[in-house]
């Protein structure tokens, strides 16, 4: 089975579907049966979405609001 360090390296790839099937099946089965690297590739995959909608630089707020949201820990999708 795959490391999560492994994962972690390739987990771009798998989201652009870059990955040969056997490469793409073991990380599969690892984000399975793990839950970090599961919340890693969703949250990799939302931000990657969201990469389009970026503007220029976040205003102070802006930041204030992102780090009070990812220090509460709520990992819930809006």
């Amino acid at each position: 089975m795959l490391s999560c360090r492994e994962v972690v390296q390739d987990a771009d790839q798998l989201l652009a579907g870059e990955l040969t099937w056997q490469r793409r099946m073991s990380l599969q089965m690892h984000v399975l049966m793990c839950h970090h690297c599961r919340r890693y590739i969703k949250q990799l995959r939302l931000l990657i979405r969201g990469i389009p909608f970026m503007h220029a630089k976040a205003s102070d707020d802006e930041v204030d609001q992102v780090m009070a949201h990812i220090c509460s820990g709520d990992n819930s999708e809006h």
